[in-house]
């Protein structure tokens, strides 16, 4: 059911107006049609509106996922806002940084988090109003209460197609999260594409278990909204619950991290499930072991179809279909497919020079999907987007086909459990402990996450710490999923001539001789 969107609002207009019974969001027993839905999103809108939220202003959220975020996003939309989704795995010091950077004048908070709120809330210099999302709280005023006293009438804001829609935070090289502003065309050319292959039509039961934060919940979740599908859900992954889902709903589409797969393919209650609704199975955000896709395929028997992008290219640009999967062709299964329509890839050397197929180097993207651009940081922009291509950071190869295969990161970044972890972040909250004299971050293989981050750490003279006292030492300050899982003591780190630590000679007797340098 593809049709013309200038902004993320006209889903829910567009929809409502065509099929405004049909159920549009499941959350645990509750459902909200499409009519529904609309109307809870222009009541967020005049909220907003009233609260003198003008275009283009930040709104942010802290909470996992449920179907009041739709409400939320779709309303911000109305109101031709931009949503900001905090990451809920965040300490309160990063809490604190992007809610601040993001200049978010409301702030949209789960009850489960009011507590860092509250421990952050002196420092929050542009927020002028904070409510409660499902709970209550002595000084904040309740979701369902500030939305239902609104009118429901639709404000019809024009929203341009070059208006930011969301802004997701990605951390960089540099430790600090930037914001990737994606606009509403961004995500309007990708939609008619993209949700075809993905099975995603109207009434298909489709499962929405990554978190909002991520280009791969709030994403998939428009996708879903957007095609007209029955979207399912969940407030966080939970193997068994979400093995439960899939037989009682007959689920028949979903998008999965590989570490996702694994957990499921681990549960206990996988070989009673009634896995027989499922047609299409979506995976992305970190390459998957060879093993784990073959073990997966025999398990679920449906389609598998991977998918390669970043939030910077508000998601997938690359995809290999199910026809593709070949238990057989152990090298196929290594691929992250080729590029999709109005995408172009190439693979570029150290001095921006195009490499010939085989021989690895920077992928840079060209499409319609790249972000606007990061929020008040030109220069850090100007480096990511070179003329209308986008350096994503990522080493790979094309092979003669034009497939594309990932091979290493340019900008050391570990994926674990298909979260993204920048070694900065962690290095700088390791190295200011008394003992540390120097420090570095980099990944290692791991069976259940495919990643996991180990510190490699230079120990001031005469300075005795554990490794346990550097992560306590570390904790207050970064999320838990950052924590490293093991820490190495050497006598000093590799650097080349201008200090630069040589992290692949870090990562070389971890990796030994795989052939890529990511799990």
């Amino acid at each position: 059911m593809a049709f013309e969107m200038a902004g993320l609002a006209d889903i829910v207009r567009i929809h409502a107006a065509r099929r405004p019974d049909a159920a549009a969001i499941v959350y645990e027993g509750r459902t909200t049609t499409y009519a529904g839905l609309d109307r809870a999103a222009s009541r967020v809108a005049n909220g907003l509106l009233a609260a003198d939220i003008k275009p283009q202003v930040r709104v942010a959220h802290l909470d996992k996922s449920s179907d009041l975020f739709f409400d939320l996003l779709f309303g911000v939309a109305k109101a031709n806002a931009v949503m900001v989704s905090v990451n809920w795995r965040l300490a309160p010091p990063e809490v604190l940084h992007i809610v601040n950077d993001a200049e978010a004048e409301i702030l949209f908070v789960g009850e489960e988090y009011f507590p860092v709120i509250e421990k952050i809330r002196d420092g929050l210099t542009t927020v002028r109003k904070i409510v409660a999302l499902g709970g209550r709280h002595p000084s904040w005023e309740s979701f369902e209460a500030w939305r239902d006293r609104q009118a429901p009438d639709d404000p019809r804001l024009v929203a341009r197609p070059e208006d930011t829609a969301i802004q997701f935070y990605t951390s960089g090289t540099t430790g600090l999260p930037k914001g990737a502003e994606l606009t509403n065309a961004n995500f309007a050319c990708m939609f008619s594409l993209w949700t075809k292959s993905w099975l995603l039509a109207p009434g298909v039961p489709n499962l929405i278990c990554l978190p909002m934060f991520h280009i791969g919940g709030a994403g998939w979740g428009i996708a879903g909204l957007y095609a007209g599908a029955t979207n399912f859900v969940v407030r966080e992954f939970v193997p068994a619950q979400v093995l439960d889902l899939i037989q009682r709903k007959r689920l028949q589409v979903m998008l999965l991290v590989p570490a996702m797969i694994l957990f499921l393919v681990q549960a206990p209650q996988i070989r009673e499930t009634d896995l027989s609704s499922l047609r299409l199975i979506v995976y992305g955000a970190a390459p998957i072991p060879a093993d784990l896709l073959k073990q997966a395929m025999g398990i679920f028997k449906c389609g598998f179809q991977q998918v390669y992008g970043l939030t910077e290219t508000t998601g997938a640009i690359t995809l290999l279909p199910p026809e593709d999967h070949d238990p057989a062709d152990a090298r196929k299964l290594l691929s992250c497919g080729y590029a999709q329509a109005g995408v172009d890839l190439r693979i570029v050397g150290d001095d921006g020079t195009d490499l010939p197929s085989g021989q690895v180097g920077e992928i840079a993207v060209r499409s319609p999907q790249v972000m606007r651009g990061y929020w008040k940081l030109p220069d850090a922009t100007k480096r990511a987007i070179d003329g209308d291509w986008f350096l994503t950071g990522d080493a790979g190869y094309l092979d003669d086909k034009g497939y594309l295969y990932i091979y290493d990161r340019v900008k050391d970044m570990i994926v674990s459990g298909g979260e993204n972890i920048y070694p900065a972040e962690v290095e700088s909250a390791l190295f200011g402990h008394p003992a540390v004299a120097d420090v570095a971050v980099i990944g290692v293989p791991d069976e259940r996450w495919g990643e996991a981050v180990k510190a490699v750490v230079v120990k001031k003279p005469g300075a005795g710490v554990t490794a346990g006292e550097l992560l306590t030492w570390a904790r207050g300050r970064i999320a838990g999923y950052k924590l490293p899982k093991s820490v190495d003591f050497i006598e000093t780190l590799p650097r080349n001539p201008t200090g630069k630590i040589l992290k692949r000679e870090l990562r070389r007797p971890y990796w030994g001789d795989r052939v890529r340098q990511v799990n």
